[in-house]
C-alpha cells in the first residue's frame, strides 16, 4: 500500500516537487536578466520623447493578458516541457549578448522567452490565448534612431507645416524653415523629440492589442484605421498649444514642465480612444429584449 501511494505521488503532476521547480527557474531567470531589466527600465524611464511608450504598453499588455486569462480559466492547466524549446535558444542569445553588450539582444531573449515559462507555468492552451500579447511586447525594445530617423524627420515636417497652417488659420503670422517654426514672440524646432514618434508607436501597439480582443469586424477595422491619424493629430494639436503658450508667454515657457506633461497627455489622450473604439456593446439580457 505504502509503495502504490508514493508511485501515485510520484505520477501526480500536481505533486509538490512538480510545482515548484517552475518558480525556481522563474527566479534563476529573473537573477540572469536582471541587468536587462534594469537597462530597459532606464530606456523606458529616459524621457517621454524617447521610448516612454515602454512602460504604457506593458501595463497594457499586462491588463489584457490578465483579462484573457480570466476568461480563460475554464481551461486545464496541463504545464509542459516544451517551454524549454524556447527557453535554450533565449538563454543562449542573452550570452552572446554578454560579449556584444548592445543589451538589445538580450531585450529580445527576454521577451521570445515569455512564451516559455507560459508553457511551464500554464501549459499550451492558455499561452495560445495569450501568444499575440506576449509576442506585442517586442514592440517595447527600444529602437536604435539610426533605424527610424527618416519617420522621425516625416512626423517633423507633418507637424511643422500642420501646425503653421493652424496659426494662419487664426490669423497669427508664421515663418516655417524646415522644421522650424518662426512666430512673433521666437522660434522653434521641432525636433525628434516632439515629432510624436513615442505616441504614435503606443497608438498602433494598442490599437494591434485592441483589435485582436475584439469580435466586431467593424470596429477592429476602425481601430486599426484611425491609429496612425489620431496620434499624428493629436501631436499637432500639442505642438500648437505649446506653440501659443510662446507666443502668449515667451520661450521660456518650453523650459517648464508644461512641455513634457503636454507629451503625457497625448497618451492620455490617444489611448483611451482606442479602448473606446475597440470596446463592444454590453450584450442585452434576453429577458430584457422582450420588454416594449
Amino acid at each position: 500500500m505504502t509503495s502504490q501511494t508514493l508511485s501515485e505521488n510520484h505520477s501526480n503532476p500536481s505533486s509538490p516537487a512538480q510545482r515548484w521547480w517552475p518558480w525556481l527557474l522563474g527566479l534563476l531567470f529573473m537573477a540572469l536578466f536582471a541587468p536587462t531589466l534594469s537597462w530597459l527600465w532606464e530606456r523606458w524611464t529616459l524621457s517621454v520623447w524617447s521610448n516612454g511608450h515602454g512602460i504604457v504598453v506593458t501595463l497594457v499588455v499586462a491588463y489584457l493578458i490578465a483579462g484573457e486569462l480570466k476568461r480563460y480559466r475554464h481551461l486545464p492547466a496541463d504545464p509542459t516541457p516544451l517551454g524549454f524549446i524556447i527557453l535554450i535558444p533565449s538563454v543562449l542569445l542573452h550570452m552572446l549578448d554578454t560579449g556584444i553588450h548592445s543589451q538589445l539582444l538580450s531585450a529580445f531573449a527576454l521577451i521570445a522567452s515569455l512564451p516559455g515559462f507560459s508553457l511551464l507555468f500554464l501549459g499550451k492552451k492558455r499561452t495560445l490565448a495569450i501568444i499575440f500579447p506576449l509576442l506585442t511586447l517586442f514592440l517595447t525594445i527600444p529602437i536604435p534612431l539610426s533605424f527610424t530617423e527618416s519617420i522621425h524627420l516625416l512626423l517633423r515636417h507633418i507637424a511643422t507645416h500642420s501646425v503653421a497652417w493652424l496659426l494662419r488659420l487664426f490669423n497669427i503670422p508664421v515663418y516655417t524653415h524646415g522644421t522650424t517654426i518662426q512666430i512673433e514672440n521666437g522660434t522653434l524646432q521641432v525636433a525628434d523629440a516632439c515629432s510624436g514618434f513615442a505616441t504614435l508607436y503606443a497608438t498602433v501597439t494598442v490599437a494591434l492589442l485592441t483589435a485582436y480582443l475584439c469580435r466586431n469586424l467593424l470596429r477592429r477595422s476602425l481601430v486599426l484605421i484611425i491609429a496612425v491619424p489620431l496620434a499624428i493629430s493629436i501631436n499637432i494639436v500639442r505642438v500648437f498649444v505649446l506653440t501659443l503658450l510662446v507666443k502668449w508667454f515667451g520661450l521660456d515657457v518650453l523650459a517648464t514642465s508644461a512641455h513634457e506633461i503636454s507629451g503625457l497627455v497625448t497618451f492620455m489622450i490617444a489611448l483611451p480612444i482606442i479602448f473606446l473604439l475597440g470596446q463592444e456593446p454590453a450584450a442585452v439580457p434576453d429577458n430584457q429584449k422582450n420588454i416594449k
